[in-house]
């Protein structure tokens, strides 16, 4: 558009505008006069759609119609009080204002209804788990179970597969969980599996019953946080009526599938059994019947899973990824944090000993957030919980726990939120995907009470310079100068798949970004389950960045990637 023509229809525009406003002006009195005359109800006031202006105006973002309203009343003030250059002045920004700003908006409504259309297409590509969930599995003695595979502080996990059963006919529906057939072989170190996958694809997590109860109900209603990841045949169907209370007398909530969130695929209750090393790992929670000296009670939940190679902290022990693996598995557990986000949980619990991962078929790990015991679901939450007490539980694991949260203080009208505690820790996490030592765990001493921005450690000099960025972000103290899980994803995807050339926010970078979305759409769309290099990962990841588009999260993004990069070229002619 060239200015010649933005000026001319600029001009055009604040006239008609400046018409309309004298003309209707008299109309709008009267019928405001009318309306409190008449008005029964209270008065409803639309929400106007704000402006996609450049990231340098966003403290000044309003929407075209109340810009118009401001710079008429403005206008009217001065043109009645007697005419001048200033008011023709005034009037004049106002048609070039107007003019600039229609293209402006123009450029980004095509914008916005190319992520809305793409968004649309991918979001009817839903997840398929990895295990299709059948009709039976209900009770322990379906199940063979083999050794123990992890420990935590209120549950024991032991592989475990299915016991065979003969073939039906085809009309009949099979009773136990089964593999998938079509599911490809996973690769792994050996040294990183305690088990054959083959032989064990299942895995059994027994929770540790301690002042439940012994009846179902009750055991399910003290424990419901751990189906918030169940899938919707989980329970048996006289199961389902059970009123989940949960911690605060509410039904919690349960996540759709998503390849970065653990599936529970079977859940029921039954008698603790002596499994192996019981007598030796976990004897205090035992029922008496088993230890005479044990505390716990005789039946629990079990919850049925896919066995998983190892947790996220087994594998960084005995392998460094590679700086691109390292930053996929980054966006994996943010895709996951997001996930959660959007359907009102927060894992309140992440931790690299909570998340699980497997391989590709071209070795790139898979990341999977597991454990939601101590989770906010509750369906009534929007992620925020009340803190009026020192009873009130926040969450697990304090050295992971955002500034937010662990300093809060119990009060009156207190409320944490929690919509970007995951994703701060997730930053402390990166630390340790990228070969360094947690900066929040005591062997470093940094506390998130009250740790300063300049005190986080720098990350290995082989880490991009975008992920090192989005890494100083997500820890930073104060959550409103924090991004989201989704803006933060958006960052990563942008500098993995979109190049510096996206990092621009003009008329002619929103068209670059356009093109890009629909490149991007057609190579998933073409290569299917698998990325541009055959990496089913990377097509999981692009997959879930185009299905949650949204041009306000991807401009924030660019915003954030753009201040970055100059910042970091001004370091480098600075030195």
């Amino acid at each position: 558009m060239s200015v010649k023509h933005a000026i001319s229809r600029g001009l055009e525009l604040g006239r008609s505008v400046l018409q309309l406003g004298l003309l209707k002006s008299g109309g709008r009195v009267a019928a405001k006069l009318r309306a409190d005359r008449f008005r029964v109800g209270p008065s409803v006031r639309t929400v106007q759609p704000q402006a996609f202006l450049p990231s340098r105006y966003r403290y000044y973002r309003t929407s075209l119609r109340g810009l118009a309203a401001q710079l008429q009343s403005a206008g009217f003030r001065r043109g009645f009080t007697g005419g001048s250059p200033r008011n023709r002045a005034v009037f004049l920004a106002f048609g070039l204002g107007v003019g600039l700003i229609e293209q402006q908006l123009e450029d980004d409504r095509k914008t916005a209804a190319t992520c809305e259309e793409i968004q649309a297409v991918f979001r009817k590509k839903k997840f398929q788990s990895p295990l299709k969930s059948l009709s039976s599995g209900y009770k322990l003695e379906d199940y063979i179970i083999g050794n123990q595979v992890g420990k935590g502080s209120n549950a024991a996990v032991y592989e475990a597969a299915a016991k065979f059963v003969p073939p039906k006919q085809t009309d009949s529906k099979s009773s136990l969980v089964e593999l998938r057939e079509d599911e490809e072989e996973v690769q792994k170190p050996r040294s990183l599996t305690c088990c054959s996958l083959k032989k064990f694809p299942l895995a059994i997590k027994m929770l540790w019953n301690i002042g439940a109860g012994s009846s179902s109900e009750a055991i399910l209603k003290s424990m419901s946080q751990e189906l918030v990841p169940a899938g919707p045949l989980a329970l048996k169907q006289e199961k389902e009526h059970i009123t989940l209370n949960g911690d605060f007398g509410v039904l919690p909530r349960r996540v759709s599938a998503h390849p970065n969130v653990i599936r529970v695929h079977r859940a029921f209750t039954a008698d603790v059994p002596l499994l192996p090393g019981a007598q030796e790992e976990y004897p205090d929670v035992l029922p008496a019947r088993l230890n005479p000296f044990g505390l716990g009670n005789n039946r629990t939940l079990f919850l049925v899973m896919k066995n998983y190679p190892c947790t996220l902290r087994q594998y960084l022990d005995v392998t460094s990824p590679s700086c691109r693996q390292g930053s996929l598995m980054m966006l994996q557990l943010l895709e996951g944090v997001d996930h959660l986000c959007r359907q009102g949980v927060a894992h309140r619990d992440l931790k690299s000993d909570n998340v699980l991962l497997e391989f590709d078929s071209d070795g790139c790990p898979r990341l999977v957030i597991t454990d939601f015991g101590c989770c906010l679901a509750q369906s009534d939450s929007c992620l925020q919980l009340p803190y009026n007490t020192t009873w009130v539980y926040k969450g697990g694991n304090s050295s992971l726990m955002a500034p937010e949260v662990i300093t809060a203080l119990p009060g009156h009208g207190v409320v944490i939120d929690y919509s970007k505690a995951d994703a701060w820790a997730v930053g402390a996490i990166a630390y340790e995907i990228f070969g360094d030592h947690n900066p929040f765990y005591r062997a470093v001493g940094l506390d998130s009470r009250s740790y300063q921005e300049k005190q986080l450690p720098p990350l290995p000099s082989t880490v991009p310079a975008d992920v090192q960025l989005v890494i100083r972000l997500l820890l930073r103290r104060k959550p409103s100068q924090r991004p989201s899980a989704r803006v933060a994803a958006n960052m990563l995807h942008v500098s993995l798949w979109g190049g510096k050339a996206l990092a621009s926010q003009d008329s002619a970078g929103m068209k670059k970004l356009a093109d890009w979305l629909l490149c991007q759409s057609a190579v998933v769309l073409l290569k299917g389950c698998r990325g541009p290099s055959g990496n089913r990962v990377e097509a999981e990841l692009q997959q879930s960045f185009l299905s949650n588009l949204d041009l306000e999260d991807l401009r924030t993004a660019l915003g954030f990637l753009l201040y970055g990069r100059e910042q970091q070229h001004a370091c480098i002619l600075s030195a």
